[in-house]
């Protein structure tokens, strides 16, 4: 049976009080604690687990709704991109006669970008590999056993990747802020 809305009131200003006590670093055992009504400090400890785990449900909740309303922005941006991006429009000559057919390369951008940000949105993109390697391409000697191995190691990447030059893979933080080389 759910709690009255008087009694859900009163837990959450316990929790509120309980959370800012735990904030300011004061321990469960702490009198303040046991104070806000808390027959012991374990029973602080699991009431403020739930009240986290509540919050976190809501934040979850939210998140979703967020996500939702971003997929329905996209679906309509997307919608006005389409038929420029996938229709064919005739190309006319100085006569008005036409020459060929062509898509709006734009519009093509447009769609690939608003496909791209609903793949981040929504996490459907594989994470990039990354891969560290040791000399010449190789494997990574280290045994694991001895600190001053693996701060030699570290020396050596740094030193190699000073001598690399910088490498921009990632289109959406261009200078020219288009995405186009």
């Amino acid at each position: 049976m759910a709690a009255s809305k008087l009694k859900q009131d009163e837990t959450r200003v316990r929790r509120t009080k309980l959370l800012a006590l735990r904030r300011q670093g004061i321990r469960y055992d702490d009198e303040r604690i046991l104070a806000l009504g808390y027959a012991s400090d374990g029973a602080a400890r699991r009431d403020l687990s739930r009240a986290l785990e509540q919050h976190r449900d809501e934040e979850a909740a939210e998140v979703g709704i967020y996500r939702q309303q971003e997929n329905e922005r996209l679906d309509a941006l997307l919608e006005a991109a389409w038929p420029q991006a996938t229709k064919p429009q005739p190309v006319l000559d100085k006569e008005g006669e036409v020459v060929a057919m062509t898509v709006d390369m734009r519009a093509v951008d447009t769609v690939l970008r608003l496909m791209d940000r609903r793949a981040k949105l929504n996490g459907l993109d594989m994470p990039a590999k990354t891969e560290v390697s040791g000399p010449d391409g190789g494997a990574i000697p280290f045994s694991g056993s001895d600190l001053s191995e693996l701060a030699a190691l570290i020396a050596i990447a740094d030193q190699e990747h000073a001598e690399l030059p910088v490498v921009d893979h990632d289109d959406d933080e261009d200078a020219g802020g288009d995405g186009n080389a």
